[in-house]
């Protein structure tokens, strides 16, 4: 069984500091060692010093840390490409730019996730204990008055008095929710999960769509200024993403390289990029800046991708709370006007 693989944000951590490191002159060597003094996690002095005894060995720096089994494919390779190419300090940096930009998005992704799922959980807590705690008593007030609820007050009050029976169900209601969440937003398997269904439904689907482009985006910014040519940057980023449409957008766009169409075109007409991105691709293969081309039409996605999240989270906020006000009102009225009636009565 392998070892725990790193986190965005803890690679995005040890590519940031190996970077530096390197860029000061210091050998891979000593740069463990440093890490390695300065680590404060059990875990992590144990994951640094297998680094550092493979690097002693000679090995190169991309098969130590490919021993250490934490972390993924993609970082493997670039490293290997950079040792190769006598560019490892700017390889670190970029992969350390581009997992800050994952771990970004990851937490963008679970705040929108998280909302609904909290309110939708406190949604049902409030109506189990209106219907369940409070009409109760409210019905205790209509027997001494000498009367009894009737009409929506009386069919609220049966459903509460089920929701009382049966409180175990509801309890078993409340665990899937919260089981949901934690598998939405804390398991890979969960992740890949959610993230399909939302790609299909239609208030996230355009979101899903962006973030996809903007990760691909990014990822060809990191291979091609590490020296990766454009097909086999296609065929490396291909293999990051999750998303099924952008790999058969990614695959169409080899297919056209290879029937003879250059880098611009293939991306326009396979669906990747809009007409504009597309020529500021063609533009960057002129001027020979196409890794720098390809970084900005990452952040302009990203900030794409950050406007439909509060917009997303605009539309389901007062969704949500005109839901509940709703639901809290309609008990509240069906209660206080037929007793408001008793009491004007006997006044």
């Amino acid at each position: 069984m392998g070892k725990k693989r790193l986190s965005n944000q803890e690679i995005a951590s040890f590519c940031s500091q190996t970077a530096m490191l390197f860029n000061a002159g210091i050998t891979p060597v000593e740069s463990m060692g440093i890490l390695l003094n300065d680590s404060k996690t059990q875990e992590g002095k144990d994951v640094l010093q297998g680094i550092l005894e493979v690097c002693r060995q000679g090995e190169p720096f991309a098969e130590a840390l490919r021993a250490s089994d934490v972390f993924p494919d993609y970082v493997l390779h670039m490293i290997a490409i950079g040792e190769e190419s006598g560019n490892l300090d700017s390889v670190m940096q970029s992969l350390a730019t581009y997992y800050e930009r994952e771990d970004s998005i990851s937490d963008s992704i679970r705040s929108a996730v998280s909302y609904p799922f909290i309110m939708i959980g406190i949604m049902v807590l409030v109506i189990f204990v209106l219907l369940g705690k409070v009409l109760p008593i409210f019905n205790q007030v209509f027997i001494q008055l000498g009367s009894e609820m009737s009409g929506i007050s009386a069919t609220l009050l049966h459903l509460g008095n089920s929701l009382n029976r049966y409180s175990v169900i509801f309890v078993v209601i409340l665990l899937v929710i919260a089981g949901l969440y934690f598998l939405s937003t804390k398991t890979k398997k969960g992740r890949v999960l959610s993230r399909r269904i939302l790609s299909a439904f239609p208030l996230t689907k355009g979101f899903y769509e962006k973030l996809a482009a903007g990760r691909f985006a990014s990822g060809m910014a990191l291979t091609i200024s590490s020296g990766m040519d454009t097909f086999n940057s296609l065929d490396m980023v291909s293999k990051l993403t999750e998303h099924k449409g952008m790999q058969e957008k990614i695959n169409a766009c080899k297919k056209a390289i290879q029937d003879g169409s250059n880098f611009s075109e293939a991306l326009t007409a396979s669906g990747i990029f809009s007409n504009l991105y597309s020529r500021m691709v063609a533009v960057g293969f002129r001027t020979g800046s196409i890794d720098t081309v390809m970084q900005k039409i990452a952040d302009n996605y990203d900030r794409e991708t950050e406007r439909k999240i509060r917009s997303i989270i605009s539309v389901l906020e007062p969704t949500l709370v005109i839901i509940l006000s709703v639901i809290v009102g309609l008990v509240l009225l069906s209660v206080i006007f037929p007793l408001m009636g008793i009491m004007s009565s006997i006044g």
